[in-house]
């Protein structure tokens, strides 16, 4: 599916992702024995012991990876660990806005149809191979061309690639100017080429270039990790090694923080509170959250523009940030945090809770109360949509819930009608955008509609270089222009939570990603 974005949890919309979290049952059963990375000597024992050092990592994540591959895994919320071993051309800083990462510059030619990454020189993947351009160049076409690739759809732009050394000239096939933004650790995680010759050998034993590597993994339960000592900025990871293990039931990962089982855990704002009880560092990371209702245009009762605008007037935003973010979420009707860059605010406050108005208009579409019944698929049960089930029968729609475990197969098909989503986004705002309401977006279920003026907006804000003055103003018009979409009605966001052992200095608040540059562990605590 082209440009896939991540799925959030059931109790905040559906956890990690289409081929991760909770829906990685194939994975799952793939194998458990114990997997050592050849060429690396550590083992279970030494996992061990290297546990209780002072500069140990031990993370319990609901986002384990169903694939250590990036080109397969890395689209999803997953990203997160992945970028333990693969580091990427760019990376995001706190202000949202693309670093140097293995590229240490690049520019534009003066169409801004051409890009050129220079590399760092004299780096290399665990593995011995080089970090050069001809692994970028790898990498990009791999993403493209491999079969089970999760990623395809995001590099559309690129047209072709040639390694000159450690220079990587990337053609485009339109002028963009978001590529530095795209290329970062969602999209572009780069694995060694050696290593990515077998697809299948590198999904069990991952080959980067990041601040970790793989010592032992055990598929769907726990990887341990230690310190790279080539990694290009090595001298500001602080942390020895890391255990990553999946998340055991929600309810016993605060008592397994408190008795040292685990130091760091992403958890539910359900928790939160109990988590700050209990002594613990509460982190609220920020990032591009957003739930919605996914409405499928080219169906009965959608394909009546005073049906979908009554399911706008019908839905009461704050019901969802009041049960399901205790607090730590907000209102929103698009798929970016207010104050950031992209944020329409001339839409703030489009389509204001009003069933009144809801009732009327679904009167004008013929419909008299209770005569509009719809079925509502979801992958796994999930408070949403039980809040999403009341509110429409308060305006005489009845919602009957359907759970299909293999839900997103028929969802990435535009096969449902009525179903409900929710995404961390991309650090591309257009390719945000694009995902959402493009005519081939996957998150977009109407397609291929898009809303009108749409297309030429977008591609205003890719013809415009991020450092224009003009940016802002052409971004949030691309934002206004995707919201006038009849496919997706926004209800709320929340952003993402860790809970940590006081031992593990401040993160940076980087948006989505989980930075570990300059963090601390001390081993007293």
């Amino acid at each position: 599916m082209p440009g896939r974005l991540t799925l959030r949890n059931p109790a905040a919309t559906f956890r990690s992702g289409r081929r991760s979290g909770r829906l990685r049952t194939a994975a799952l059963g793939t194998a458990l024995a114990t997997v050592l990375v050849p060429g690396l000597s550590a083992c279970g024992g030494q996992a061990a012991s290297a546990a209780g050092s002072a500069a140990a990592l031990k993370w319990t994540s609901s986002y384990f990876p169903a694939h250590w591959d990036p080109v397969v895994g890395g689209s999803g919320a997953q990203f997160r660990e992945l970028a333990l071993v693969y580091a990427s051309l760019t990376r995001t800083d706190e202000d949202g806005k693309a670093v140097p990462d293995l590229a240490k510059s690049w520019e534009y030619n003066t169409r801004g149809d051409v890009i050129t990454f220079h590399l760092r020189p004299h780096l290399k993947f665990s593995d011995g191979a080089p970090v050069d351009a001809a692994a970028v160049k790898a990498a990009i076409e791999r993403a493209q061309k491999q079969k089970n690739s999760a990623l395809f759809g995001d590099l559309t732009s690129i047209r072709s690639v040639d390694a000159q050394g450690l220079d990587a000239v990337i053609h485009l096939s339109q002028v963009d100017y978001q590529i530095p933004q795209l290329l970062g650790e969602r999209v572009l995680q780069i694995a060694s080429p050696k290593a990515a010759a077998s697809p299948e050998k590198l999904d069990q034993s991952p080959v980067g270039a990041g601040p970790f590597t793989v010592t032992q993994l055990v598929p769907g339960t726990k990887a341990v990790l230690k310190k790279n000592p080539d990694y290009w900025d090595a001298k500001n990871i602080h942390i020895d090694t890391v255990e990553l293990t999946s998340a055991p039931d929600a309810s016993t990962v605060v008592s397994g923080l408190q008795t040292g089982v685990y130091n760091f855990a992403d958890i539910t704002p359900s928790q939160a509170d109990a988590a700050k009880k209990a002594g613990l560092d509460v982190f609220v990371q920020p990032g591009f959250n957003a739930s919605n209702l996914s409405l499928n245009t080219n169906k009965a009762p959608f394909d009546n523009d005073k049906v979908v605008d009554a399911f706008r007037y019908a839905i009461n935003r704050q019901e969802f940030v009041d049960k399901l973010t205790f607090g730590y979420g907000s209102v929103t009707n698009q798929p970016f945090p207010k104050g950031y860059v992209a944020f329409d605010p001339q839409s703030a406050d489009a389509y204001p809770y009003d069933p009144a108005k809801a009732k009327k208009l679904l009167g004008e579409a013929g419909y008299k109360p209770g005569a509009l019944k719809l079925s509502l698929v979801i992958p796994a049960e999930d408070p949403q949509a039980e809040i999403v089930q009341a509110q429409l029968a308060k305006v005489g729609i009845t919602v009957t819930i359907k759970i299909d475990k293999n839900w997103a197969t028929p969802f990435f098909a535009k096969n449902l009608t009525f179903s409900l989503y929710g995404t961390t986004g991309r650090d591309s705002a257009a390719q945000t955008l694009t995902a959402h309401f493009g005519p081939n977006g996957p998150l977009n279920l109407s397609s291929p509609y898009e809303p009108t003026g749409f297309e030429a907006a977008i591609a205003k804000v890719r013809q415009t270089p991020l450092d224009s003055p003009d940016y802002p103003k052409v971004l949030q018009a691309a934002t206004r222009a995707g919201l006038k979409s009849k496919a997706l009605v926004f209800t709320y966001s929340s952003p993402n939570l860790i809970a940590k052992s006081k031992s593990i200095s401040a993160l940076p608040k980087n948006p989505a990603h989980i930075d570990w540059t300059g963090v601390t562990i001390d081993g007293s605590n």
